[in-house]
């Protein structure tokens, strides 16, 4: 075998560089349109600039601003509200999907994965137009409350004030549910058979069996569904835009929203940057605390 000057097999040699080039491409993607804006976002939120005149240094300015501003903590409760409506439901609702299909559907398994993954396939912008229309006055979920005896309670969910935020959430549940679902059902079929077996065994019923068994082996994929949803409830942006916009009076705005008015409306791209500057900190910081909860401790 050739060796270089080094010692190191040239061969050997050659193969890092072939891996290298292949990485490459999709390594300047990245550092392309993820590093380098994030970079910039963080550079801009010291400045004071609106886009076109020369920007001035503002320090920390900025984010004195966002701190100060009652309506940066009322978008971040919104989101932690969303929170419950993007994860915490939909991962039950795919838990209990789960224990439902598992072992009874065989034939039409593939039927059920398309129908509840398909709002993952739609576009948010189309699923929040859809969803504006069905929540209207005239729309399917009043014509439906009015069918059931319950026309008194029929209004514009989305123009409600005390009820717009879940509304809106509902829809978040809608689509991440399925999600979830696929998930779980990916985590599942990885199951050792021969541990449900023993567990029948035992005498386990289906609840032990699903509790005992099940759910420690999808525990990854758990972790990995609380982390997708809670991003998309925290980073969510489209949905809210299409649907409330952050109406009414504000019961809906989400700091992702609160950053397109300020760059996009007021022109403080500086400010927009702190704000999502903050807001990737929030982001960073639940995602970290639930990889923490649910690491594995064995």
């Amino acid at each position: 075998m050739a060796h270089n000057r080094g010692g190191e097999p040239t061969a050997g040699r050659g193969r890092r560089v072939r891996g290298w080039l292949y990485v490459l491409p999709a390594l300047a993607v990245y550092l392309g349109f993820a590093i380098w804006p994030a970079l910039n976002t963080l550079r801009l939120s010291f400045l004071n600039w609106d886009g076109i005149l020369p920007a001035t240094w503002a320090g920390l300015g900025n984010y004195t601003k966002i701190f100060q501003d009652p309506a940066l903590y009322e978008a971040i409760l919104h989101s932690l509200v969303l929170i419950v409506f993007f994860s915490f439901i939909p991962i039950a609702a795919g838990l209990l999907m789960t224990a439902l299909l598992m072992g009874k559907v065989r034939k039409g398994m593939t039927f059920y994965r398309i129908v509840f993954f398909l709002p993952q396939v739609l576009p948010l912008v189309a699923v929040g137009i859809t969803w504006r229309w069905l929540y209207s006055e005239s729309g399917v979920v009043n014509q439906l409350l009015d069918l059931a005896g319950l026309g008194t309670i029929t209004r514009a969910w989305l123009g409600d004030y005390g009820l717009a935020l879940v509304a809106l959430g509902l829809i978040g549940t809608w689509v991440m549910s399925g999600l979830c679902m696929m998930l779980f059902l990916a985590g599942a079929q990885k199951i050792d058979p021969s541990l449900y077996e023993a567990a029948t065994l035992d005498g386990a019923g289906s609840y032990r069996r699903f509790r005992h068994v099940t759910l420690p082996g999808v525990r990854r994929e758990i972790t990995i569904a609380g982390v997708i949803t809670t991003i998309a409830a925290l980073a969510g942006f489209d949905l809210v835009f299409v649907t409330t916009n952050g109406g009414p009076a504000g019961q809906t705005n989400v700091p992702a929203l609160l950053v397109y008015r300020l760059a996009f409306n007021e022109g403080d791209i500086g400010g927009a940057s702190a704000l999502a500057v903050v807001l990737t900190v929030l982001v960073v910081a639940v995602v970290s605390t639930i990889r923490y909860v649910t690491r594995d401790r064995g």
